[in-house]
């Protein structure tokens, strides 16, 4: 019986990538942990940022690819990242949004704790919610933050859904999590086996159109798998249910196994070894471009292909 660990990542497109990584690595002081190509498209840079050595569950990713069009928000999405704050750093980080001019919702009470809606300079949908537990969590600073306010890693995340029932087996069979009550038009599952990164929502609003992918939306949500045969017991598990899930592939900092839930939102499994300081020690992390071995012979020419990041 495999205990669900949570969230181990989450991917998302941007757009022009000066002003996103001064949102991500400044305003939102995550740290920069890894530059790296898009494996699929190695003409596009990815990046990665996270909690100091990126450890699963912090990590937020993003292809950057500037040529794609706005997306539209809609059914069929893993919508909207939350990340975690200490309960006493909320009037902080409201402080520090309008300070910077970054417009945010009022403070809402969800599920017994508050959260803060806002938008990255593409429009990903983003919360910061002040968590029980998240205080007891040490904090880094990039200097941007104090580490006592700083970004402990990932709430969870808002999978906007038309109907949650498949998406629900999905989580408990496959993952592991357990139904954690319902508000309004949100169904809440929580992993048991993480203190972080271990909330997913399943939202219905109805009339919502179907979301189109683009800039400024997620493209995947991937799941913490402990080693390969925790991976490949959730494969299993997946392809029981009549999914379609693709063989283990090699992401150099992790392993991954990906397939559609019934909903259309594209799921990844992911190892949580060898992690981003496979090439570069810790106190580097996120200072050079990194490339996996089978793309170093074309390192000149993938690098001249690729937009200044700072």
């Amino acid at each position: 019986m495999i205990k669900s660990a949570g969230i181990h990542h989450i991917t998302a497109i941007a757009g022009e990538p000066k002003r996103h990584v001064a949102f991500y690595a400044r305003t939102l002081a995550l740290r920069f942990v890894k530059r790296t190509v898009n494996f699929d498209d190695p003409g596009s840079w990815h990046l990665y940022y996270g909690y100091e050595v990126g450890t699963p569950g912090t990590a937020l990713t993003f292809c950057i690819w500037n040529r794609l069009p706005k997306g539209r928000h809609g059914a069929g999405e893993s919508q909207q990242v939350a990340f975690a704050i200490p309960e006493s750093s909320l009037d902080y980080w409201i402080k520090r949004l309008d300070r910077l001019g970054i417009a945010h919702g009022a403070p809402a009470k969800r599920f017994g704790e508050t959260a803060v809606a806002l938008q990255d300079p593409d429009g990903l949908k983003l919360e910061l919610v002040a968590a029980t537990g998240a205080d007891a969590i040490p904090g880094w600073s990039n200097g941007d933050v104090p580490a006592e306010h700083a970004i402990r890693g990932f709430h969870g995340i808002t999978l906007e859904v038309r109907d949650p029932a498949p998406t629900a087996r999905v989580l408990a069979e496959v993952f592991g999590f357990k139904p954690a009550g319902t508000e309004y038009n949100r169904h809440r599952f929580l992993a048991e086996g993480s203190e972080l990164a271990r909330a997913i929502d399943l939202r219905i609003t109805p009339g919502l159109g179907r979301h189109a992918q683009g800039l400024g939306t997620n493209h995947h949500v991937a799941f913490r798998a402990g080693n390969d045969a925790e991976e490949m017991e959730m494969r299993r598990r997946a392809l029981a249910l009549g999914l379609s899930a693709t063989e283990q592939v090699s992401r150099n900092y992790f392993r991954s196994v990906y397939f559609r839930e019934p909903g259309g939102i594209l799921f990844e499994i992911a190892t949580d070894d060898p992690g981003f300081t496979l090439d570069e020690p810790k106190e580097k992390l996120g200072s050079k471009l990194m490339l996996p071995p089978w793309y170093e012979p074309d390192r000149a020419k993938i690098e001249a292909s690729l937009p200044a990041l700072e």
